[in-house]
């Protein structure tokens, strides 16, 4: 197969050597002619030998994987009397796949949490029941064996009893921006990844989750100017929430535990300060509460686990690391049946690996190397096998491997590109998504290492980028004054001819453990700019991930500085190459890129133009969680805060910036543009700006995106 996917790239090539048409902002962000293409989420289901789809938004299908055959529809909105739902947006099974929880009519509040309409099926009576009279419930979930579904609804947990058709409340103290039980603030879900904050038992007797008291969390507001009908009401809105600031109190969060039977709850005694971090509850294969433990500096991570009869609890793992530990480590523990103890993904020996801990006994370091694993995907009971994502070949590359607990059987599966892969419950089959720098993704089913077929080749994109006149990323390294050694890609404009002398745009993220630099599908605006004249180049500087623990942390309590410096040493690098103008290059970033772009052009003049998009401009107006896992608290870091950042440093301002904020961006907030442009004025420096109302971090909605991007593109073709 994948020989057959090279010769189709280079086919591409070829063809679009020919081709007349160029990409622009509107077949980006308008049509969706050049979108990728993915299967429906494919959920594997008990067998191990069938999966589950939505198809066409009103069925769900299982499917075998073998032969890729419908075995069986299993809910079928057409044949529901009088059926309330016109499409199905996501569903949960209970454990023997006789119930099924659905969600329809999404109403997004923040990056994972959503308000929507949920209801049960029976798919041996074909019966469909509302959760709730009226709709709008959070992160509703069903019990294992199917009889309940905890929900949360005006801050508090509520179960529904399916038999009974009953409601009962689990906490009744909730209250908006005060107290709220099951579903995470702002800050927990933004920087630790949280959706839901309670969990099932696996006998279903009982229900764990975290009470947030965001009572001391001091609130942020903003006005909202188009929500309005202006003839009605021809004042603005006002939107406040609770938003803790680096160095600001957090939310008092309490770990409890609710058993069905006696309507009791009881408070978990997890022995943290109130400064501590509790974001993760969830529970072992052996049915006991395991509630992770964080320190405010984000350098001690506690496991606790205990018994809901006692509510002790008792630490049975502690991780310190002199810098920080990253947040994918909550997602990386994996409790093991039989007694085998938990996976961790740690840092010890300086490298992201696994490490057994077995009830009794020293640790197992089950994988080595100079490489980072990146993703403990799963375990196979059967096989005692762990599979995961690592970069173990190369930091841009993404390769699936396994390893059995005893380390006697080790794979790798995959080879080169970026891969990710979902395995049957019984890890007979995978499903394989695959991609590389100039290669769309393809899906296919797998068994093993095996293909069985391909399920989507992105075809209709391959055929669609033929029409088009490309120019193919390319990969390139070099060394900083520093003796650093940095990845990167570049784009050179179409009919490139090394007599000429063409203008740069350097692009970034560069935030912590990011990359940008990967052998992965990514088509963005870099071929319009192609088509325009322009070289562009994307470099990942130090602070960066895949790389190892010191490289990924050594810009720890000076955010801002190393990565800075080697964007500056690779635009003179780019400078130095004789098709470079090196009078005309730009830098360009969103969100933490955007903090880069305006700070390095307030460190030298090397950039003729910097565009940042949503920047951190002092990372005192961020949030605790994040601000303070790399830098501490402003109070114990004054200089980290004050020192690198476009705040102190606007009087040294050199080139022409243009910034752009969204006016109801709740992450980044424009607060941090203002200052910024009020520092800027004080100094006597010009620059651009631009702000969209009532636009959230993301800067999208109707036609947003082709507006930003063509505003971009114009005023780098004016000014650069």
């Amino acid at each position: 197969m994948r020989k057959t996917l090279i010769i189709s790239i280079f086919a591409l090539v070829a063809l679009s050597a020919s081709a007349q048409k160029t990409i622009t902002i509107e077949s980006l962000y308008d049509d969706g002619l050049l979108w990728t293409s993915s299967p429906n989420e494919m959920r594997s289901m008990a067998d191990g030998e069938h999966y589950s789809h939505i198809v066409e938004g009103t069925k769900i299908e299982a499917v075998n994987y073998a032969t890729s055959k419908t075995t069986a529809t299993i809910v079928d909105l057409g044949k529901i009397e009088n059926c309330p739902i016109k499409t199905i947006d996501g569903y949960q099974f209970s454990a023997d796949e006789q119930m099924v929880l659905l969600h329809t009519n999404i109403r997004q509040l923040y990056r994972r949490t959503y308000l929507a309409d949920y209801y049960t099926y029976n798919i041996r009576y074909n019966e469909l029941k509302p959760l709730t009279d009226d709709g709008g419930e959070q992160a509703a979930t069903m019990s294992p064996d199917g009889s309940m579904v905890a929900y949360v609804k005006d801050c508090d947990i509520y179960i529904k009893k399916l038999r009974y058709d009953s409601h009962s409340e689990v906490t009744t103290d909730g209250k908006a921006d005060e107290i709220q039980s099951g579903v995470p603030d702002w800050v927990y879900e933004e920087e630790f990844g949280l959706g839901t904050a309670m969990a099932w038992s696996p006998d279903s007797k009982e229900l764990a989750f975290l009470r947030f008291d965001q009572s001391e969390v001091l609130s942020f507001a903003f006005d909202v100017y188009c929500k309005s009908d202006i003839v009605s009401s021809p004042y603005t809105e006002f939107y406040k929430y609770k938003y803790p600031k680096a160095g600001e109190a957090n939310s008092n969060v309490s770990a409890r535990v609710y058993n069905v039977g006696n309507r009791t709850t009881k408070t978990l005694g997890t022995d943290h300060q109130r400064t501590d971090y509790l974001p993760r509850i969830m529970w072992t294969e052996a049915g006991q509460i395991a509630v992770v433990r964080l320190n405010r500096r984000q350098n001690q991570l506690d496991l606790l686990v205990g018994s809901s009869s006692t509510t002790v609890m008792h630490s049975i793992f502690t991780d310190r690391n002199k810098r920080y530990i990253d947040e994918a480590a909550l997602d990386n523990i994996v409790f093991l049946p039989d007694n085998q103890g938990f996976l961790y993904m740690g840092e010890a020996d300086g490298f992201s690996h696994i490490y057994h801990y077995a009830p009794s006994g020293v640790p197992t370091q089950l994988t080595q190397g100079s490489w980072d694993v990146t993703k403990i995907i799963g375990f196979d009971r059967a096989t005692k096998t762990v599979y995961y994502q690592a970069a173990s070949t190369d930091a841009k590359s993404r390769d699936i491997h396994s390893i059995s607990l005893d380390k006697h059987r080790a794979s790798r599966l995959t080879n080169g590109g970026t891969n990710e892969a979902q395995f049957s419950a019984n890890f007979k089959y995978n499903v394989l998504k695959h991609s590389s720098l100039n290669q769309p993704p393809t899906y296919a089913v797998r068994r093993g290492t095996t293909a069985l077929r391909t399920i989507d080749g992105n075809d209709k994109l391959r055929q669609k980028l033929a029409e088009y006149r490309l120019s193919p990323k390319e990969f390139f390294q070099f060394s900083t004054p520093d003796g650093v050694q940095l990845n990167g890609w570049m784009v050179k404009p179409h009919g490139f001819d090394t007599a000429k002398r063409y203008p740069l745009l350097l692009v970034q993220y560069s935030g912590p453990n990011s990359q940008m630099v990967s052998d992965e599908w990514d088509l963005d605006w870099e071929q319009t700019l192609a088509a325009e004249g322009f070289v562009v180049a994307c470099v990942d500087p130090r602070g960066t991930g895949a790389r190892g623990e010191e490289f990924r942390k050594c810009t720890y309590q000076r955010l801002g500085k190393l990565e800075s410096d080697d964007l500056i040493a690779a635009a003179q690098w780019l400078g130095n190459q004789p098709f470079v103008d090196a009078e005309r290059i730009g830098i360009w970033g969103w969100s933490y890129g955007g903090f880069m772009s305006s700070l390095c052009l307030c460190r030298t003049d090397i950039f003729k133009v910097g565009i940042a998009v949503a920047p951190v401009t002092n990372w005192r107006f961020y949030d605790t969680v994040y601000a303070e896992r790399f830098m501490r608290t402003p109070q114990e870091n004054i200089s980290g805060y004050d020192n690198f950042n476009p705040l102190s440093l606007a009087e040294n301002l050199s080139g022409r910036l243009f910034l752009i904020h969204g006016s109801a961006d709740d992450n980044v907030h424009i607060q941090n543009q203002m200052h910024l442009v009020d520092r800027l004025i004080q100094a006597g420096k010009q620059f651009d700006m631009f702000v969209y109302p009532d636009r959230n971090h993301s800067i999208y909605g109707g036609r947003t995106r082709q507006h930003l991007y063509n505003m971009m593109l114009n005023y780098l073709k004016r000014n650069l």
